[in-house]
């Protein structure tokens, strides 16, 4: 960085707010028409409707090797919830919050079961088309045959994650029949490094943060020729499946009637970590439904990686190290020092904008969520939910009223990331620590 830390901090309050780990709203000054930049962007509708139809056409397998998708045909979706008691225990104001229950999609238990999985479907596709062993006409369910099996065993799959997106890419690539190892952070929880190894995955641990997991892979995936590294920092496929969400979710808004257009405009709430997952939710949002929707992404005070790559301009040239913040959080899945630089460049002006929140009131509202709705999810699954309350009244307030938007028109949607395969023992702690933190005065 050519500024020192104290040229940051006169630049806005928002880097002040950064460095000393407080919660702060960043309000983006470059936010764009959406019907301008996105011509102007490496992806397009075209791009997400082909990703659409590949997941169609592996949807008679997935229902046949994972049998818990297939009342939904093979097609990895998640509830959209209303919780009504939490949105009154919060006490935000006027709106209605609904909860994308991501939390609870199969396979994988969290939003990286849609990219993940997608950029996994796209390799196998694209291999045995290649070797004359499938065509589009097929029904894809041979791909569950010994011998596609044996066919991908001669391929290998490498992945750098905080946990959830290596439960996606490993659980889907052993499926197939791939040899997988997922590089693993420090940061990354055991449950999920021991779930791994059940599904006979290879885990490779390390005693860094996130960038060190996944330069390690990504430097032993090189050295392989026949090994694909799924790079969370830079893949388009990765977030295009996470785009095709967006269509999904329209129809279930339909289904209840919630109509979406500028007076009755759509508040998205992200959790972000590199931002491949919140980046192409909202990306296929921002296709469907143009400036009446407005998305920002949510991140721990301890690991503001987009936060500080979009305010900055400087995107994947700078990382909360370098602004003394040490990313250590309890969101492990939210836990990145180095934003994605192909993220961050697509978003920069499609993004209304970020906020920051602490691990403490993320414990609270995982206790809150469960008592008053019985949904279960892990710390950083609700990083979304205050961005309700800073819109409604609170630090983003400024932003609706310049718009002119009434707040009793919003519908406000907490994406919920993850959290249903989080064991017992271990969800019980998380909850524990939420009482207590709510018992204190």
């Amino acid at each position: 960085m050519e500024k020192t830390l104290e040229q940051w901090r006169l630049e806005g309050a928002v880097f002040g707010d950064l460095m000393d780990l407080r919660e702060t709203v960043w309000l983006n000054p470059a936010l764009g028409s959406a019907g301008e930049v996105i011509p102007t962007l490496p992806v397009t509708a075209a791009d997400v409707a082909d990703a659409s139809a590949r997941l169609r056409r592996f949807a008679p397998y997935l229902a046949e090797v994972f049998p818990e998708t297939a009342e939904a045909g093979g097609i990895i979706e998640s509830p959209l919830a209303e919780v009504p008691a939490f949105q009154r225990a919060l006490g935000y104001g006027p709106g209605k919050l609904l909860m994308k229950l991501d939390s609870h999609l199969p396979i994988s238990g969290s939003i990286k079961a849609r990219g993940g999985i997608y950029e996994v479907l796209c390799l196998a596709e694209s291999l045995a088309l290649n070797a004359g062993m499938l065509s589009p006409e097929d029904g894809y369910q041979v791909l569950a045959q010994p011998r596609f099996r044996e066919f991908f065993r001669q391929y290998a799959v490498a992945v750098g994650s905080t946990g959830n997106l290596g439960l996606s890419i490993g659980i889907m690539s052993a499926k197939l029949g791939f040899r997988v190892t997922v590089h693993m952070s420090a940061d990354a929880r055991q449950w999920k490094k021991d779930l791994l190894r059940s599904k006979g995955v290879t885990v490779a641990e390390y005693a860094g943060d996130y960038g060190l997991a996944v330069a390690e892979g990504r430097r032993q995936a090189a050295a392989d020729p026949m090994c694909h590294f799924v790079d969370d920092e830079n893949s388009k496929t990765l977030f295009l499946g996470y785009a095709v969400a967006a269509g999904r979710l329209k129809r279930q808004l339909e289904e209840r009637h919630i109509p979406v257009d500028r007076d009755h405009p759509l508040f998205v709430y992200l959790p972000c970590g590199v931002g491949g997952g919140p980046g192409g939710v909202a990306f296929g949002l921002k296709l469907l439904y143009g400036d009446s929707v407005h998305c920002f992404f949510a991140e721990p005070t301890h690991a503001p990686c987009m936060t500080l790559g979009l305010a900055t301009g400087l995107h994947d040239g700078v990382c909360v190290e370098d602004f003394g913040i040490d990313g250590r959080t309890a969101a492990d899945g939210l836990a990145v020092g180095r934003p994605s630089s192909f993220v961050g460049r697509v978003m920069e002006r499609l993004v209304s904008g970020c906020y920051t929140v602490d691990d403490n009131r993320l414990y609270r509202l995982l206790h809150l969520l469960a008592e008053s709705e019985g949904i279960r999810l892990e710390p950083s699954a609700l990083a979304g939910v205050p961005g309700m309350g800073l819109v409604c009244g609170g630090a983003a307030a400024s932003y609706v009223k310049e718009r002119n938007i009434f707040p009793e028109n919003i519908t406000h949607i907490a994406w919920a990331t993850g959290g249903s395969m989080v064991p017992p023992d271990v969800w019980r702690e998380y909850d524990l620590t939420g009482a207590a933190l709510r018992a204190e005065p």
